[in-house]
């Protein structure tokens, strides 16, 4: 709040400071004064404090029993309300425009989702309507006190990551939004896992559409999104109004770690609890229990660990393709993992990883 706001504040003039100063020249109390309108004591602090409106029915009671025209109370009142909006307004202004200045509003307008080009009250409007809130009040509780759980280990900007990381979660309701989905089932959504093996191990071009396909014969909303600068997130995993919903973005360009995210985000949905969200990102802390839990799902899946007792030779190309072939699954996968668990080095064996472009499913 600015000086200007703050001084007119507190000099704005409400009805209850001169019901104060006339019952203290009659020497009434407010309990004698509640009793004399027929309100409660509760009833009549309000009405001085300004917290409750000053109507026409009450007006007509402080005629008769303060001696003042009706008239002189709705006059008073029209006029503290019209003044307290005003500067309410002033004040939502100057909050609003210190609020727009940690959003993402470059990344946003990229993307489409807002248009204005300036600064100002109506980027701030905007920028509302794209979180779908009121003020930024209702912003903080819903993407910020909703989601305190969220921890950035390093980070000395959180500000800027929260509105960033918020941007980015809105995008994915945004992209869920009026979507029909069936119910989900737990059993389908497993057999339609098991499905996706195929996707895994041939990695055809349209792989995007057809991992969405199958998930949502399950009741499942697969999603894709581009990464936010500031927001170190390669996916995510929650219930929106009922569904629940797997947010990937583009982060990652290998076929390895684009299924590991999957997998492991769809280890939250058939594991974890639905009031529960999953982010998987850099130097973000979540449960780590239940991160191992789905990394353990999400490499199983993929390629079980007993592959490694198999391993008894010299690691090359042959050996990788071979492993990829007896457990359906791509050479990148196998690949993938190996680097991982550093049994080879990450310049080893490039060329066995699909690329993966999400630019066209976004």
């Amino acid at each position: 709040m600015s000086t200007n706001t703050k001084i007119e504040r507190e000099l704005l003039s409400k009805p209850g400071d001169t019901i104060l100063e006339t019952i203290a020249h009659l020497r009434m109390t407010q309990a004698e004064l509640a009793e004399r309108l027929g309100k409660t004591p509760a009833q009549v602090n309000d009405l001085v404090s300004g917290k409750g409106p000053l109507t026409v029915n009450t007006a007509m009671q402080l005629e008769k029993v303060l001696g003042i025209e009706m008239q002189f109370w709705l006059n008073y009142e029209t006029r503290y309300r019209e003044k307290l909006a005003r500067i309410e307004q002033e004040e939502f202004l100057e909050q609003s425009l210190e609020w727009l200045k940690i959003q993402p509003v470059k990344e946003l307008k990229k993307l489409g989702y807002l248009k204005t080009e300036k600064a100002g009250h109506a980027m701030v409007d905007e920028c509302l309507q794209f979180y779908g809130v009121a003020s930024p009040v209702q912003w903080n509780h819903l993407y910020v006190n909703n989601y305190q759980f969220i921890h950035f280990r390093k980070s000395t900007i959180f500000q800027t990551l929260k509105a960033s990381l918020a941007a980015w979660l809105r995008i994915g309701e945004l992209k869920v939004q009026g979507k029909q989905y069936p119910d989900y089932s737990k059993d389908i959504f497993k057999s339609k896992l098991l499905e996706i093996k195929s996707l895994v191990e041939f990695q055809p071009e349209d792989f995007p559409l057809q991992l969405q396909y199958k998930c949502e014969q399950a009741g499942v909303a697969v999603i894709y999104s581009k990464s936010l600068p500031k927001v170190p997130v390669s996916g995510a995993a929650r219930w929106i109004g009922g569904i629940p919903v797997i947010q990937i973005t583009d982060r990652y360009k290998t076929n390895d770690q684009f299924w590991h995210t999957f997998y492991h985000e769809a280890a939250h949905i058939t594991l974890h609890g639905k009031k529960e969200v999953f982010i998987e990102g850099d130097d973000i802390e979540n449960n780590q229990e239940k991160e191992n839990q789905a990394d353990d799902f999400a490499c199983e899946w993929l390629l079980p660990s007993v592959f490694l007792t198999e391993i008894s030779e010299m690691i090359d190309e042959r050996v990788i393709r071979k492993i990829a072939r007896k457990y359906a699954t791509h050479p990148g996968i196998v690949l993938g993992r190996l680097q991982k668990l550093e049994k080879v080095p990450y310049h080893f064996g490039s060329g066995l990883k699909a690329k993966v472009d999400l630019n066209h499913f976004i």
